[in-house]
């Protein structure tokens, strides 16, 4: 069987295993990109998100505006911190679950985009949840602190 090589003396000193990593760029990538997308539709007018909801048949469009930039904000931070990591990205992943089929298979868009952004991303950043799901927060959190 073949075992490639590792960076374990990187993080053997602290006695860790290279798996304990694995939450940390996950984490600060997705908190990132949710951050800025639920800060974005804040800041850009969650009236204009709302509408843009309208048009794609949302029930409570502005109402659901809201609540999905509070949730990707929030959200966000969260994974940054490191707090809640597992049970914060259950719900992102259903957002983003929703967000794609809503506003990209359902408007029979190309995975790989074209003229507009295919869906590819988020599939990504649904697999991402799932992984932190999974994963949890990782030593180099708020959840390591207080629950370890």
């Amino acid at each position: 069987m073949f075992d490639p090589p590792t960076l374990d003396w990187v993080t053997q000193p602290w006695g860790l295993q290279n798996i304990d990593w694995a939450a940390l760029p996950l984490r600060i990538a997705l908190g990132v990109i949710f951050v800025d997308a639920g800060f974005g539709k804040w800041r850009r007018g969650i009236r204009g998100t709302g509408d843009w909801m309208d048009s794609l048949g949302i029930p409570f469009p502005h109402l659901a505006a809201s609540a999905v930039a509070t949730l990707e904000l929030v959200g966000g931070l969260l994974l940054l911190a490191g707090m809640l990591v597992s049970w914060v990205a259950i719900p992102l992943a259903l957002n983003m679950l929703v967000a794609t089929y809503i506003s990209k298979v359902n408007l029979q868009m190309s995975f790989q985009g074209g003229e507009k952004q295919g869906y590819e991303l988020n599939v990504i950043l649904v697999a991402a949840c799932v992984a932190l799901i999974l994963l949890g927060a990782g030593p180099f959190s708020l959840d390591s602190l207080i629950y370890d």
